[in-house]
């Protein structure tokens, strides 16, 4: 290829096209369909393909004979992630052409994908090379403001690659917070919290993360972080930390269980009035919390009454019938339970939903963790009903609540089958008093 006017090839080769075919061309490479160009000009889509493809012939078999290095150069670019169209043009000896998308596919470049969508204006030699790399920086989250390009740089993203609209998509895995940081789609409530409490320094109240962070309330705060072994709370006081902090004064246990745990671990065999007093001197809680932990599967008691791990011969503790609400029934034979529900802020949210222990002492789960799984109809995820230490808890109902358009102050109810361990969830507002049909009509608290 002559580097004095090395470009003039593909200028000649373009010219040598006629009018016709180099307008359908040019129409073709900004994004008009087949049926579209047929239209302007009178012919059928098929009629269009085949002149478009006699087009492209002609440009390649054109450029071998006067230019028969161009797919050598434009190789030389297959090595990055990707290449702007105007770098392969440059690398042809042209400002920028019409024709150099149809150079750069018969070189084996495509245009990179991203979130299941095609970067337009870029070209790379493999379709996924470029998502990958993202996909590293979005491992790295959550990212403070003026990160994303830092970590963009390290993973070898050239510099001109639109990252603040990639990553802002749809598809994306990552969401854009408040202050330009860079969150987890799916933990963006904890992913903020954290970056909080990094700039903040010193543990915080559930009150306060949830103010400065947008989260709902404390007791989602309180939740989310309870789940994720990046934080933990600080006794008495109650505030939250980071665990990378290493304060003198944070616990050792992740919650009550541990530290009964491991204190009976030590003692052995003790009155519940003694374990309640060693666990309050490591792990402050109070004694109704740790009165609920004696249901773990992990302590028992003794035959002469002691308190005691059950790897070591203790009988597991089970719960005492709770009284029945007034939002949950059985039938006569005891084979379908019910259960009514509000619609709230929580159940669109997608979080689990607490429940009186009364349905899960009924259906004969007494001790903690216990869980039974009730199948849906159709392809629908099962519902999964859970007894833990501090009560009992029905998997989420986002999906179905939303299938069935409910809102907030919708009634939901939840049926469960004992016999074939079976569920089914409807709808269950009043005619006339749905605040999803009638909202006009209805005064929700």
């Amino acid at each position: 290829m002559d580097k004095n006017g090395r470009g003039a090839w593909l200028e000649r080769a373009w010219s040598l096209l006629d009018e016709r075919s180099r307008l359908m061309f040019a129409e073709r490479e900004v994004g008009r369909t087949l049926n579209e160009i047929g239209q302007v000009y009178g012919v059928t889509r098929e009629r269009v393909r085949q002149i478009l493809l006699k087009a492209e012939q002609h440009l390649l078999v054109t450029a071998d004979l006067m230019a028969p290095d161009w797919r050598e150069h434009l190789t030389e670019l297959t090595t990055r992630p990707a290449v702007t169209t105007k770098s392969l043009a440059a690398v042809l000896g042209v400002d920028g052409h019409v024709t150099i998308g149809a150079y750069a596919r018969a070189a084996g470049f495509v245009h990179p994908c991203v979130w299941g969508r095609d970067l337009d204006g870029w070209w790379a030699a493999g379709s996924g090379d470029l998502e990958c790399r993202l996909r590293e920086i979005a491992e790295r989250a959550p990212l403070r403001a003026g990160e994303l390009s830092d970590f963009a740089k390290a993973a070898g993203v050239p510099e001109s690659v639109p990252l603040e609209s990639l990553f802002g998509g749809e598809r994306s895995p990552l969401v854009q917070g408040a202050d330009d940081s860079w969150l987890r789609r799916r933990a963006r409530g904890r992913d903020a919290c954290y970056l909080w409490l990094l700039q903040r320094g010193e543990p915080c109240r559930a009150e306060e993360l949830a103010t400065a962070t947008g989260v709902s309330t404390a007791h989602a705060v309180r939740e989310a972080l309870r789940r994720d072994d990046r934080f933990v709370q600080v006794r008495p006081e109650g505030t939250w930390a980071l665990v990378e902090w290493s304060l003198p004064e944070v616990t050792p246990y992740a919650n009550a269980v541990e530290a009964l745990v491991a204190v009976l671990t030590e003692s052995g065999p003790i009155s519940k009035d003694i374990l309640f007093s060693r666990v309050a001197e490591r792990y402050p809680v109070t004694a109704w919390r740790m009165q609920q932990c004696l249901l773990s599967d992990q302590i028992g008691t003794t035959a002469d009454g002691l308190i005691d791990l059950v790897e070591r011969g203790a009988v597991p503790n089970e719960e005492s019938e709770p009284p029945k609400p007034d939002t949950m029934a059985v039938d006569p034979k005891g084979n379908v339970y019910g259960i009514r529900l509000k619609v709230d802020k929580d159940v669109l949210r997608g979080s689990g939903i607490l429940v009186s222990s009364w349905i899960t002492w009924s259906l004969g789960l007494r001790r903690a963790p216990m869980s039974r799984t009730f199948a849906l109809p159709g392809e629908a995820s099962p519902l999964i009903l859970r007894r833990g230490t501090s009560g009992a808890q029905i998997s989420s109902l986002r999906l179905y609540a939303q299938a069935q358009r409910m809102t907030i102050g919708c009634d939901i109810a939840v049926l469960l089958r004992a016999d074939d361990s079976t569920a089914d969830v409807r709808h269950a507002c009043e005619e006339g008093n749905c605040p999803a049909r009638y909202p006009d009509n209805c005064s929700v608290g």
